[in-house]
């Protein structure tokens, strides 16, 4: 579920606040880092939790209509094609994914049971549910569709709940677009036969992964005395009070990537830095961090101190 990509923002934010010297203890840092990267695990249960209380709201809505003084027709003999979707009966039927609410203490819609009200009413006032609702049977596939539709379309970018995750954990605004596409992605390949654990993904693809969080952390707070003085070389025509401090701190982390991490290739590290840059720095950062590191990499590799192992790392 986690991208290096994603890695390198966390990485980015904890660095961003660190405040001491290479030579200072940041095993406190350390830790937050990863409790950040953890915490990015319950955002998606908190997400897929709130599907299944929209199910249990919506049967809710269903049960006490029918309960009226004078109920209609329709509402004796409601269109039960919503309560009984099937995409939604796997999520409220799937024990493993509730064990993991209940580790997570994963309980905030009973507590703030009015966001799953506002989803409940923007769903019933959509366009979607009222196609949805033209027939009252279904296959796998239309239920499937209709429950990525409304989680892509209605949920993931609903104003009051983003205001409400905000509220709720410092850092899951970054978190939210790759959670939101996670959980896209499995609710389009969920199928009728899949597995319990089709909603249980792993946060990192490999140990590989974690460790890589950890390494890069370290090993730029480790060496930013020479990461800057590596900079301040290339840069000398620039005012450094004038470099953005997202640039300099993305430029170390680039830096540290090319000498201290033999495995990853050039281009990756400067494609990805571009990427980080574009959405949190300036709009000409990408530009100058391209230069930079570029300038850097022709440099080792002009000098042979370019420690890169394997084909096509260059």
């Amino acid at each position: 579920m986690l991208s290096r990509r994603h890695i390198r923002i966390k990485v980015m934010q904890v660095l961003y606040a660190f405040k001491g010297t290479e030579s200072d203890d940041f095993s406190k840092d350390q830790r937050f880092l990863l409790n950040s990267i953890d915490n990015m695990y319950n955002l998606y249960l908190l997400l897929l939790s709130l599907l299944i209380e929209v199910q249990k709201r919506a049967e809710n809505h269903l049960e006490k209509s029918s309960q009226k003084h004078l109920p209609t027709d329709e509402e004796k003999n409601p269109n039960r094609k919503f309560v009984n979707n099937q995409v939604l009966a796997l999520l409220k039927n799937n024990e493993q994914l509730h064990a993991k609410f209940d580790d997570a203490h994963i309980n905030n819609w009973e507590l703030d049971s009015e966001y799953v009200e506002i989803i409940f009413k923007a769903i019933l006032a959509s366009d979607l549910y009222a196609d949805y609702l033209k027939t009252k049977t279904s296959d796998f596939k239309e239920d499937r569709d209709f429950i990525v539709d409304v989680f892509k379309e209605i949920i993931a970018p609903n104003d009051k709940l983003y205001d409400y995750i905000e509220d709720k954990h410092l850092t899951w605004l970054d978190d939210l677009p790759t959670v939101n596409t996670s959980i896209a992605k499995l609710l389009r390949k969920v199928k009728k036969d899949s597995n319990a654990f089709h909603f249980i993904p792993k946060l990192y693809k490999d140990l590989e992964d974690k460790q890589f969080a950890i390494d890069l952390f370290r090993k730029t707070l480790l060496n930013q005395n020479a990461l800057t003085q590596e900079i301040s070389k290339k840069t000398t025509n620039w005012d450094s009070d004038r470099i953005a401090t997202i640039d300099y701190l993305l430029l170390k982390m680039g830096v540290c990537e090319i000498q201290k991490f033999p495995s990853i290739p050039t281009k990756v590290t400067i494609n990805e830095y571009l990427e980080i840059s574009k959405e949190y720095s300036t709009p000409k950062s990408s530009v100058f961090i391209n230069g930079i590191l570029d300038k850097i990499i022709k440099e080792y590799q002009d000098n042979g101190n370019l420690n890169k192992m394997g084909r096509g790392l260059m």
